[in-house]
């Protein structure tokens, strides 16, 4: 999975320890293929099951909230997360970093099947289904490099109310994660009721990165 307990740098702090540092429990599941678990990778879809089988432990746990349960990726990862909340609403909300819109630009390592496969393609392809999405979700992509044309792609064709996508300005794909990852957990800490749905808007998004 990588190393994500120790302290990271600012500008690319990829281990999500805001988190941990405001009391909520984190999870970081491991893939089928991956980290020494049986079967094979199927890059970006038999891997969706793997994470909600994961939320349904995290779900059995006495001092875990079920109804209060969020998911959040990076790169790859929010390209799965993006899935995942396309594919089941129990998420209170999802938070993905820098997902694409098409995973044809995955090389042959992250993606077994062909790359002019459009069936399995579109698939795996989380930009496709946006209007499947059921439970809030946030898109972030820093704007001064990464998949910034993905995210406007899927900004663009959004009709989705659930579905909020931000630029980050003065950001690349790894120096929004600590500022938003630290306004993220505040959020999650102030979502203790049922008074309305957690709410991101770009004016937080730009004090964070203040």
């Amino acid at each position: 999975i990588g190393d994500v307990w120790s302290p990271q740098p600012r500008e690319n702090d990829q281990s999500a320890m805001a988190y941990r540092e405001a009391g909520i429990v984190a999870m970081f599941p491991s893939l089928r293929g991956g980290n020494d678990n049986p079967g094979v990778r199927e890059g970006f879809y038999g891997e969706v099951q793997d994470v909600l089988a994961a939320a349904d432990y995290l779900a059995t746990l006495d001092y875990v909230d079920p109804q209060r349960i969020y998911l959040g990726g990076h790169s790859t990862g929010g390209t799965l997360a993006l899935l995942t909340a396309e594919t089941d609403p129990r998420f209170r909300a999802t938070f993905a970093f820098g997902p694409v819109y098409d995973v044809s630009v995955y090389g042959p390592e992250m993606l077994p099947v062909a790359a002019d496969d459009a069936r399995e393609i579109r698939l795996r392809s989380p930009g496709y289904w946006l209007s499947s999405i059921r439970s809030p979700t946030y898109l972030f992509e820093g704007d001064g490099n990464g998949n910034v044309a993905d995210l406007a792609r899927m900004r663009a064709a959004n009709r989705n109310p659930q579905v909020h996508a931000f630029l980050v300005p003065q950001a690349d794909h790894f120096s929004a994660l600590a500022p938003l990852n630290a306004l993220i957990a505040k959020k999650i800490l102030a979502d203790a009721d049922n008074s309305g749905a957690l709410r991101i808007e770009a004016q937080d998004i730009a004090d964070a990165m203040r």
